[in-house]
């Protein structure tokens, strides 16, 4: 009990301490009444928009390494979801209709029409939902490393309390610091890094982020009968070696089957690619876009 309730003072401190010391970036818009957080980098005359992955704790920082590779070249808007980096939380269910709906008004109110969708990991459920919703404003949707709806797995329930209980005890907050730094080696300077440790801190497992984690299996199973625009662009960068998920490659090779202009490269690596890959597959990205624009 003494060793409990020391690590939670600790972090009820480490708490406080933080919140002063996270440093705002990007701009405020106003999306269903709260704040959302997005980034805009580069003048491009097209533009990405970047969707992160869940619990990406603060994406514009996150998606670093990959907005300094596409800014030269586009427009790059990192959109923050509620309960994301430093955009609001809020009492919406996390349910795809509802997460597609509040980044869509967040374009709206940065009045851009027509734009390619970049998204990682789950953003590949939001983003079929979102294309098929919006096909007239989406020109590409690239996926980085992103999932499938009908891969397996995804019908697991979540242990929502044990995640809160870890967080409002301290508990969570010291395994992260016994786990060693998850950005070791990666093309992160020291703030950056400090940064994402506060955020992630703050945001990893907040009431929004929770129940968004409530609805992953119910909004994979939604998206299963769903597909991407046959005449929409599709590219996906995949992970090579994914020993967690059977047949991952050949989930997105299929996934790109169904589009006349369907690409599927893959990079061996972790999960978030962008982190360690974003020369590459800006690069290659470039390349696919110019060779189905000359197809067409």
């Amino acid at each position: 009990m003494l060793f409990l309730g020391i690590v939670y003072l600790v972090n009820v401190f480490s708490n406080q301490s933080e919140q002063k010391r996270i440093e705002s970036y990007g701009q405020h818009i106003t999306v269903d009444d709260k704040n959302m957080n997005v980034l805009i980098q580069g003048e491009g005359e097209e533009t990405v928009v970047l969707l992160p992955g869940y619990g990406t704790a603060a994406p514009a920082l996150d998606f670093k390494p990959l907005v300094d590779e596409l800014s030269p070249h586009y427009r790059v808007i990192v959109i923050e979801p509620f309960g994301y980096g430093l955009s609001d939380e809020t009492d919406k269910e996390r349910t795809t209709d509802n997460i597609v709906s509040e980044i869509h008004e967040g374009l709206q109110q940065l009045h851009v029409e027509r734009y390619i969708l970049m998204g990682h990991s789950i953003a590949g459920i939001y983003g079929l939902e979102y294309v098929n919703q919006y096909p007239e404003e989406v020109s590409a949707f690239v996926g980085i490393d992103s999932s499938v709806p009908t891969q397996p797995g995804m019908d697991v329930k979540f242990p929502l309390k044990t995640f809160a209980f870890l967080e409002k005890s301290g508990l969570l907050r010291l395994i992260k610091k016994v786990s060693g730094d998850p950005y070791a080696g990666l093309a992160f300077d020291d703030y950056t890094k400090e940064q994402m440790s506060m955020l992630s801190n703050k945001n990893g497992t907040n009431a929004t982020m929770l129940n968004e984690m409530k609805h992953i299996s119910s909004n994979f199973r939604g998206a299963q009968d769903s597909t991407f625009p046959r005449d929409l662009p599709l590219i996906l960068f995949v992970q090579a070696s994914n020993s967690d998920i059977e047949g991952w490659i050949p989930l997105h090779e299929q996934q790109a089957k169904e589009s006349v202009y369907g690409k599927v490269m893959t990079f061996e690596g972790g999960h978030y690619l962008h982190h360690t890959h974003s020369v590459e597959i800006v690069e290659n990205f470039r390349r696919m876009m110019d060779e189905i624009d000359s197809g067409r």
